[in-house]
């Protein structure tokens, strides 16, 4: 018999899997599968991905499996083969009760794309169960007058098979006296002993009969009852309903106590023959006798318990009314109790979340989770109309399916405006008054590579100062990303144009923290200011990238010792003689010592003083010029001959020195004109190229200096953004031999300046040391480096 009904269930499956092939759209489809009760766990329902089109082989990273919200998981897929099988051994009549069909509908999910299939399994019965009476034995009381063709209900047998399976027919051994007779009643059969012949206590006053109760299995099955008859005298009147079968309806959920109807039965006999008393029949489910009670005198139907239609829709109630005769007499009826739906069942959401994470560049459209809403009032109470409350870039988009909803995205997501949503899905039944459900799903943004690494400020400036130890960092640069993890992760590399001249051959840079070092040190006297390109790059996929321009000056310290230029003698040292005739004047001008300091501003800044000098009181040095002088006229106790040594320092904050030593011959007058007419024309001829070669050396200054003014004015008529740093350099030989350097950046000018020019700025350390501050505090005419 099993063989032929799985034969039968192949054939349903080949059926529906054309229908699959042919008309069910890809993602949503739905298929159905038929299997009996009972039937061993691990046993093969169908190849669901077969029938649905699915390919095998990618079933596990799809995450191939049901997820139905049952707590019984009766189904199970297998990833490997596709296969739907039973987990779980299934008895229909505890999972289906009393209904006709019994369906489970699955959710059958997977994903990338996501994809929801509908399954609905069958569970077919099988004849698993005998008919069964409430009672083993049944007893009437029957009066020998009654006449033939008087009927008494016998109990009804219960089979919670259904179907084919379900009672079929009753039968009863054969007696002269009675035969059964079968009343069909909606889906029931009620058996009823019928009077065929009169009987005689006398002869008889009981009879033993057995009913059986056979089902349509095959084989069939059996439930036997004994009947017995015992024949009385007397009360030939039963009770009489007015009808066979009354019909009410009630509001589910009415108070415990509230009378549903009154029963009323009538018997024209007198005495106790016609006092009736009222009871349930016997036969009834026992939920019934614990909802409804029934007044044994007075017939009024009472609930003993709550009615919920969700439960039950439908109650049938047997009443009897039996008499007081002897032997009692008892009439029937059939009370059908409808119950009236109310609106008490919110609805309720279930979320199928495929993942709670979605990427910012998602398209508009894109299915974040799947919602089902379920109420288990019915008609309109059970009508659901769901939004999602919040203004987000969420809707819930209807399936094919009622009362189905995919939450997908109806706008452009930025994670960097908002990195997370809270939407609340709000479900509204159509009742009076309506209620209402609300779910809360978290929805995590996640990050692309969408930013570029920024730098604060282009282009950056840096201020190193000079002799730098090499190796050591610098100074360093910073970008940000808005973007996260590794999309903000940021390395950096200095752009480097590849030939032996490229300052960028001497720079590194530590990828992660942007750290910039130098390997060699920098000397402002070779370089004053370079320029080169850093570029940040995230660890993006594919990579984000932006530079920034570094304009780097130099800026100068004190490592360059004065140069004296003269006196000089012929071997190289510092050291010259002078005559003068004894009849000068105090203030005679007795030589100038000059000195060149390669560095600037207060660096380059000379100082001359007398370090030793044999007479205090003849001899002054200016200490800015260099110049010596006599301070008054010589008298002839002054000695003949004078030796001055000087020393000429720089202002740095270490000053360096050096001395030049000065010889003051003293002569007579006489003397010096033949010394002078000796020595005056090649003294004459020698002063005259050195005049000739300053005279170049300042004409090439001047050119040099016009050429920079007007570049300089050309600049600030251009009204140039160009921020990129100039450097300017003015030579200035007046006897110290100090120099002026302009930095430029914009609209903002650095000067540094020697003893005798106008103030511009002064230079102070910085995070780096590195920084140009006006100052504005300083007292005019002095220049400070700290």
């Amino acid at each position: 018999m099993r063989a032929e009904r799985r034969g039968r269930t192949r054939e349903y499956y080949f059926a529906f899997h054309l229908t699959v092939l042919f008309f069910v759209k890809p993602v949503w489809t739905q298929i159905r599968y038929s299997i009996p009760e009972e039937v061993k766990e691990g046993t093969i329902v169908g190849n669901v991905a077969k029938d649905l089109g699915l390919d095998i082989t990618s079933l596990t990273d799809r995450r191939f499996r049901v997820v139905s919200g049952s707590k019984d998981a009766y189904f199970e897929v297998n990833q490997n083969n596709g296969a739907l099988y039973v987990q779980k051994s299934i008895d229909r009549e505890e999972l289906c009760q009393d209904n006709g069909a019994c369906t489970l509908e699955l959710k059958i999910l997977v994903e990338n794309p996501l994809e929801m299939h509908y399954v609905a399994v069958e569970i077919t019965d099988v004849n698993d169960h005998s008919p069964n009476f409430p009672e083993n034995e049944q007893t009437f009381e029957i009066a020998e007058h009654t006449l033939p063709g008087r009927r008494f209900q016998l109990h009804t047998a219960r089979d919670p098979d259904a179907g084919i399976n379900s009672i079929r027919t009753y039968t009863m051994t054969s007696n002269e006296h009675f035969e059964i007779y079968i009343r069909q009643s909606d889906e029931d059969k009620m058996p009823f002993l019928v009077l065929k012949k009169s009987l005689d206590r006398e002869q008889k006053d009981k009879h033993l009969l057995q009913l059986t109760a056979v089902d349509g299995g095959k084989p069939p099955k059996s439930g036997a009852l004994n009947v017995s008859i015992i024949v009385l005298d007397s009360n030939d009147n039963r009770p009489m309903f007015s009808q066979e079968i009354y019909q009410i309806a009630i509001k589910e959920n009415i108070p415990i106590g509230t009378s549903v109807f009154h029963m009323n039965a009538t018997d024209p006999d007198e005495g106790t023959n016609g006092q009736i008393e009222y009871s349930l029949g016997k036969t009834l489910r026992r939920n019934v006798y614990n909802i409804f009670e029934l007044d044994i005198l007075t017939g009024e139907l009472r609930l003993k318990g709550l009615v919920d239609y969700e439960e039950s829709s439908i109650y049938k109630l047997d009443i009897e009314a039996s008499d007081k005769g002897t032997p009692p007499l008892t009439g029937e009826s059939r009370v059908i109790i409808k119950i009236i739906d109310v609106n008490d069942n919110p609805p309720y959401i279930e979320v199928t979340s495929v993942s709670n994470t979605v990427s910012e560049d998602s398209k508009p459209g894109t299915v974040i989770s799947l919602i089902s809403l379920t109420d288990k009032d019915s008609g309109v109470n059970g009508k659901i109309i769901s939004h999602i409350t919040e203004d987000v870039p969420f809707e819930l988009k209807p399936s094919y399916k009622e009362n189905t909803y995919s939450v997908v995205t109806k706008g452009l997501l930025d994670r960097e405006v908002l990195p997370q949503y809270e939407i609340t899905i709000k479900a509204t039944d159509c009742g009076e008054p309506p209620l209402t459900t609300f779910k809360t799903m978290s929805i995590q943004i996640s990050d692309v590579n969408d930013n570029r690494p920024q730098f604060l400020q282009n282009p950056l400036q840096f201020y190193l100062a000079e002799n730098n130890v090499a190796g050591t960092s610098i100074f360093s640069v910073s970008a940000m990303d808005k973007d996260a993890n590794d999309n903000a992760a940021i390395s950096y590399h200095i752009v480097r144009e590849g030939n032996q001249n490229d300052i960028t051959s001497f720079l590194n840079v530590n990828s992660d923290n942007g750290q910039i070092s130098a390997l060699k040190s920098f000397d402002f006297e070779s370089l004053k200011t370079f320029q080169f390109q850093v570029v940040a790059t995230d660890s993006g996929t594919p990579s984000l990238s932006s530079n920034v321009t570094v304009n780097v000056f130099i800026l100068d310290q004190n490592d360059n010792a004065p140069v004296i230029l003269y006196p000089l003698s012929s071997n190289g040292s510092a050291e010259g003689a002078e005559e003068i005739t004894r009849n000068v004047n105090a203030g005679h001008l007795v030589t100038k010592v000059r000195a060149y300091d390669a560095d600037i501003g207060y660096n380059g800044w000379l100082l001359f003083s007398l370090q030793e000098v044999t007479d205090h009181s003849l001899f002054g040095l200016d200490r800015y010029t260099g110049q010596i002088r006599t301070l008054r006229s010589f008298t002839e106790t002054d000695e003949a001959e004078h030796k001055l040594v000087i020393l000429v320092k720089d202002n740095g904050n270490v000053s360096l020195s050096a001395t030049a030593t000065v010889t003051v011959k003293v002569v007579e007058p006489k003397e010096a004109f033949a010394t002078a007419d000796v020595k005056g024309s090649p003294k004459i001829d020698e002063e005259d190229s050195v005049a000739f070669y300053l005279i170049i050396t300042l004409g090439s200054v001047s050119v040099l200096f016009l050429v920079s003014i007007i570049v300089l004015i050309a600049m600030q008529c251009s009204k140039s953004t160009d921020y990129s740093s100039k450097y300017l350099q003015e030579p200035i030989y007046d006897g110290t031999l100090c120099h002026s350097i302009q930095y430029r950046s914009g609209d903002k000018r650095y000067m540094l300046v020697g003893p005798r020019m106008s103030i511009g700025s002064t230079i102070v350390p910085g995070s780096n040391a590195n920084t140009l501050i006006p100052d504005r505090e300083m007292a005019s005419g002095e220049v400070r480096y700290e």
